[in-house]
């Protein structure tokens, strides 16, 4: 953090100098143009006289070509302090960050170049996809020329069509139109009640309220559209109870009653994230596309990762870390970054794989599979943990 402070000050120190130089600049020129301004009008107002130039006149028009000329070379010479300013944050950031980070892992872990390529531009569309940016997505993936160093994305419709409709029913709903979001929620009934989803109710909710707020006049449309409630008695029952009691206040206006909290506008904005949440968890997707995941988890990670090609350069111990699919020591990444269990084996100290999976022994003891073949003797096995010898073949692989 250190390095980002000290970039950020020279960063400062530039934007500074930019603002000071803008209103230095606006101001000198302001007053030249009332300076030339007056000068134009005296030169003016002779000519319509028509008397000759005077030697007054011929003294202040040099005076004004001179001030021009030396305003202009102030403010060139002081936009070229900008410049020195402006290379000096890159120098700052050259002297703190490491310019080739691409260093860091070795290539033998990673895929061909071209698997490289593909799986990061695959990632960047679904980015772009998830963030609702369309037409920069359906650029991406047309063919570009060479020269651009750009290939051509095949992107089939079965991939994109979630996230159009993901994001036509989001734009409708930043639009306080209820309308697409409620037919999605429909639609999916039921496979929402199997993820204990309460995005209908939600939504059935703030259009009532939408009819609330439209005052005495709706209250009728208000009453029949509340049969729309009753699936959700059971489980929602004090919240429906709230929004009857409201009635009672409608003719005196809810925002001067107990009930006007039903009024804020923060509802439309926890529909938004309640509807993105349970719609990508229907349709297989996740709430944070992976790329940006995927970046936050490499700046957290980068730093370590730095220290770690640093000491093994330093022993001279490069097959330390050639595994694909594993790092050579554990970076915590924060809660955030907590997404499936992991099980390490409590005899040899791994982490279980698809190659090692954990298995778990009659006596209810958990062992990776490489420690249980190394535990077997004469064709039983005996549990580390208690004394139970059993048969080998008994345990059973548990997925967490």
């Amino acid at each position: 953090m250190e390095q980002c402070a000290s970039v950020e000050r020279e960063v400062d120190k530039v934007l500074q100098k930019f603002l000071t130089y803008g209103q230095h600049c606006e101001q000198s020129l302001e007053e030249l143009l009332h300076y030339v301004g007056q000068l134009r009008a005296e030169l003016a107002s002779a000519a319509l006289q028509g008397t000759p130039l005077s030697a007054t006149l011929s003294l202040v028009m040099s005076q004004c070509c001179r001030k021009i000329k030396d305003t202009v070379q102030k403010l060139a010479s002081d936009h070229k302090d900008i410049h020195s300013s402006v290379s000096r944050v890159g120098k700052a950031i050259d002297r703190n960050f490491d310019s080739e980070i691409c260093g860091v892992v070795s290539d033998a872990v990673w895929d061909s170049r071209e698997k490289q390529q593909q799986i990061l531009q695959m990632a960047i569309v679904e980015h772009l996809y998830q963030q609702g940016m369309l037409s920069v997505a359906e650029e991406l993936c047309q063919d570009c020329s060479p020269s651009l160093q750009e290939s051509t994305l095949n992107v089939d419709l079965d991939f994109k069509q979630p996230f159009l409709e993901l994001n036509r029913i989001l734009e409708a709903l930043h639009e306080q139109d209820l309308g697409p979001a409620l037919e999605w929620a429909v639609s999916h009934r039921q496979r929402l009640l199997e993820l204990n989803s309460s995005l209908e109710f939600k939504l059935h909710r703030l259009h009532f309220i939408r009819l609330l707020a439209g005052g005495p006049e709706k209250q009728l449309e208000a009453l029949s559209y509340a049969r729309h409630f009753q699936p959700f008695a059971r489980l929602h029952q004090r919240e429906i109870q709230v929004m009857m009691g409201s009635l009672v206040y409608l003719r005196l206006g809810l925002e001067k009653s107990p009930y006007c909290h039903l009024l804020d506008n923060s509802h439309w904005a926890e529909i938004c994230e309640t509807f993105t949440r349970d719609a990508c968890s229907l349709l297989g997707l996740s709430v944070e596309s992976p790329l940006s995941v995927s970046f936050a988890s490499g700046c957290v990670a980068l730093p370590v990762l730095m220290n770690i090609k640093a000491v093994i350069e330093q022993r001279q111990c490069t097959g330390v870390w050639s595994h694909k699919d594993e790092l050579p020591i554990e970076i915590e990444l924060g809660m955030k970054c907590w997404y499936h269990s992991v099980f390490a084996c409590p005899i040899l100290r791994q982490q279980t794989s698809d190659s090692n999976p954990p298995i778990k022994l009659i006596c209810g003891h958990v062992i990776s599979r490489d420690a249980l073949n190394k535990l077997i003797n004469g064709g039983k096995l005996k549990c580390p943990y208690c004394p139970m010898e059993q048969n080998p073949a008994d345990g059973k692989r548990i997925i967490f």
